[in-house]
């Protein structure tokens, strides 16, 4: 499973991200919002150099912003391991995730709830991993979209269909109960913000959606 940063404590985040760790946890998620794609503003390159810092696992760079393919070579200066886009940005896609992999990182590309599976299909067999968002993102702690499992049932459907390797990542509303819908569907890792940060047993917590 993967921690949301955005959920982190920030004024002791080094603190944090070792209690993240002693969990158990896989990969970290950081959740990076331009205030224009999505309305809320959080963090770029200079804090995703100074997580990379403090841990050797795995750094997610989800890119919430209108133009992402700006910024690809910042994230990847700061350390970051995967970078993940959205299919609704204003940008070139199949080029944007192409750069991504001459930087040597993990292609990731993006759904909200609202968006149906066609508008990425042709890019799947180029993709390292497809990030289902759950919540309409922006913002965390929001309710779970009850239509994610179909949609991650299909993604996984078209995998086996084809034999192409994305991981399937799930973000928005993630807790024990979510989790197993997503696990059945077909999920290979679940992001997980307040409910995992706010969790007093984290280690409980990340087995719980790991589903040991």
């Amino acid at each position: 499973m993967a921690p949301s940063l955005l959920s982190a404590d920030f004024a002791d985040l080094r603190t944090d991200i070792a209690s993240m760790e002693d969990a158990g946890v896989d990969l970290l998620h950081l959740d990076v919002m331009d205030g224009h794609f999505v309305p809320n503003l959080t963090f770029g390159p200079f804090i995703c150099a100074a997580v990379r810092r403090c841990t050797d696992l795995v750094l997610d760079a989800h890119l919430m912003m209108t133009n992402p393919e700006r910024y690809l070579e910042p994230f990847a200066a700061a350390g970051v391991d995967a970078i993940t886009v959205h299919v609704e940005a204003a940008c070139p896609l199949p080029e944007t995730l192409r750069r991504i992999g001459d930087l040597g990182l993990k292609r990731g590309v993006s759904l909200n709830p609202g968006t149906t599976l066609d508008r990425i299909e042709p890019l799947l067999a180029d993709v390292d991993l497809v990030l289902v968002m759950t919540v309409q993102p922006g913002f965390g702690g929001q309710s779970f979209d009850e239509a994610g499992p179909e949609k991650i049932a299909a993604l996984a459907a078209l995998r086996q269909r084809h034999g192409w390797s994305y991981a399937i990542n799930v973000d928005g509303g993630i807790n024990d109960q979510t989790a197993r819908l997503c696990r059945e569907a077909g999920a290979d890792i679940l992001v997980s913000g307040s409910w995992f940060c706010q969790a007093v047993d984290r280690a409980a917590a990340a087995a719980l959606l790991r589903g040991d």
